[in-house]
C-alpha cells in the first residue's frame, strides 16, 4: 500500500505537469497569431522549448547529484511556473522564446526525477504495472491538456497563463508531501549518439523523421487548423484527435512488429504516413469533422515510428548497451524536434499551410528508400526483443524500462 501510495504521488505530480505543458504550446501559438507574431515566430517557440528540453535532460542528473531529487524537482518546476508566468508581461517573441526554453528545461527536469524516484521504487514484480500507469498518465494528461486548449483561448491572455502557471505549480504539492525517503542518485546516464549509429542507422533515421511528424504537428499545427478556418476553440480538439490516434495505434502496431520484420514495419508505417500527408489536402474547404478525422488518421501513422525505430535498434545491443541507447535515441529525436517546428513554419510562410505536411512527407518518403537501401545491407536480426511503447521524455527512460524489452520465452 505505502508504494502504491508513493507512485500515486508521483503520477499525480507527472499528469499535472503534463497538463501545464501539453497546454502551453498551443495557448502560445493562438495567443501570438492574435497578437501579430508571424508564423516564423510562432514556430521558433516551439524550437526554443525542445531546445530547453534537451538542456533539461542533460542537467538534470547532474543537478539530482547535488541537492537531491525534491530539491531539483522544485527547482525545475520554479524554472516552469516562472516561464509561464512571464508571458503576460511582454508580448515580444524573443522573451518568449525564452520563456518556452524554461518550459523546456522545466519538463525534462521534472520528468527527469519523477522517472530516477520511480526506477528506484519499481521491482521486477511492480515494473510492468508501473510502467503502464505511467504510460496511461502520459496519455491521458496529454489529451486532457489539448482539450483544455479550447477553455483557456477563451479566457483573458493573464488568465489562461496564470491557470497554467497554477497547475505546474500544483506539480509540486504530491511529492513535498510524501513521506517515503528519497532515493539515491543515480549516475547521470551516458549520451553516447554514435552507439545509436552503430547499433541502427536506420532507427536513428527513424526518431529524427518521428520528431519530424511530431514536434513540426504538436507547435505549429494550431497555425495550420487556424489557416483551414478552425476556431480557436476547435484547435484544441484537433491536437487532440492526433494524440488520440497516436495512442490507439500502439496496441495494433506492437503485435505487427513483434511478428514481422521491423524494417518493413516502418517502411509501410511512412508509406502510409505519407498518403496521410497527402490526404491533408482534402482538408480544404472540409467540414471541422472531416479535419479532425485526418488529424487522427495522421496520429494514427505517425505516432508508433518512433517506438517501431526504438524496437529495432534495441534488437541489435546488448543488455548493458540498452540504457545508453536509449539515451542516445532521445538525442537524435531531441534535435530533429528542436529544427522541426521552426522549418515548418518558415514553409508555412513561404508556400501556405499544406507546406508543413509536404514536408513531413518527403521526411518519410526519405524514410522508406533508406530502409529499403538498410534491407540490402544486412538481413533481419534473428531474435526480436518485445516492442514496448517508448515514452518521448528523459534520457533516464531507458532504465526505467529496464528488462522490459527482454523476452523470456
Amino acid at each position: 500500500m505505502r508504494m502504491a501510495i508513493s507512485f500515486a504521488a508521483l503520477f499525480l505530480s507527472a499528469g499535472l505537469l503534463q497538463l501545464s505543458s501539453g497546454g502551453v504550446g498551443p495557448l502560445d501559438a493562438l495567443t501570438g497569431l492574435a497578437t501579430g507574431m508571424t508564423p516564423e515566430q510562432v514556430g521558433f517557440l516551439g524550437s526554443a522549448h525542445f531546445f530547453g528540453f534537451f538542456i533539461g535532460c542533460w542537467w538534470a542528473p547532474r543537478l539530482m547529484g547535488g541537492v537531491g531529487h525534491s530539491r531539483a524537482f522544485a527547482i525545475f518546476a520554479a524554472t516552469g511556473a516562472i516561464g509561464l508566468a512571464a508571458h503576460v508581461l511582454v508580448t515580444d517573441p524573443n522573451w518568449w522564446a525564452l520563456f518556452r526554453v524554461g518550459s523546456g528545461i522545466c519538463i525534462a527536469g521534472c520528468y527527469t526525477v519523477i522517472e530516477a524516484w520511480l526506477q528506484a521504487k519499481v521491482t521486477n514484480e511492480t515494473r510492468g504495472r508501473a510502467m503502464g500507469s505511467y504510460r496511461f498518465v502520459d496519455i491521458v494528461s496529454s489529451l486532457i491538456a489539448q482539450f483544455m486548449i479550447g477553455a483557456l483561448a477563451n479566457l483573458e491572455t493573464y488568465i489562461a497563463y496564470n491557470l497554467l502557471t497554477i497547475i505546474c505549480c500544483a506539480s509540486l504539492l504530491p511529492l513535498a508531501l510524501t513521506k517515503n525517503e528519497q532515493p539515491e542518485t543515480p549516475a547521470a546516464t551516458r549520451l553516447e549518439p554514435i552507439l545509436a549509429w552503430k547499433a541502427s542507422p536506420l532507427a536513428v533515421a527513424g526518431v529524427v523523421v518521428a520528431a519530424l511528424s511530431s514536434a513540426s504537428f504538436r507547435m505549429v499545427g494550431p497555425i495550420y487548423g487556424i489557416e483551414l478556418g478552425l476556431a480557436p476553440g476547435q484547435i484544441g480538439i484537433f491536437l487532440a484527435a492526433f494524440v488520440a490516434g497516436g495512442a490507439l495505434s500502439q496496441i495494433p502496431t506492437g503485435w505487427i512488429a513483434d511478428r514481422f520484420d521491423r524494417r518493413r514495419v516502418l517502411i509501410w508505417l511512412s508509406v502510409a504516413a505519407t498518403l496521410s500527408c497527402a490526404s491533408q489536402y482534402l482538408a480544404h474547404g472540409s467540414s471541422p469533422e472531416t479535419i479532425m478525422l485526418l488529424a487522427f488518421i495522421f496520429g494514427f501513422t505517425t505516432f508508433p515510428i518512433y517506438s517501431v525505430a526504438a524496437a529495432h535498434a534495441h534488437d541489435f545491443a546488448t543488455q548493458e548497451q540498452r540504457v545508453p541507447l536509449s539515451a542516445a535515441l532521445m538525442f537524435y529525436y531531441a534535435i530533429g524536434a528542436i529544427a522541426a517546428p521552426y522549418i515548418a513554419s518558415l514553409l508555412i510562410a513561404w508556400f501556405g499551410p499544406f507546406a508543413m505536411f509536404t514536408l513531413i512527407a518527403v521526411g518519410h518518403i526519405g524514410l522508406v528508400i533508406f530502409g529499403l537501401a538498410r534491407m540490402r545491407v544486412r538481413d533481419s536480426p534473428g531474435r526480436r526483443t518485445r516492442y514496448v511503447y517508448a515514452p518521448r521524455t528523459t534520457f533516464m527512460i531507458g532504465r526505467l524500462l529496464g528488462r522490459s524489452r527482454d523476452r523470456k520465452d
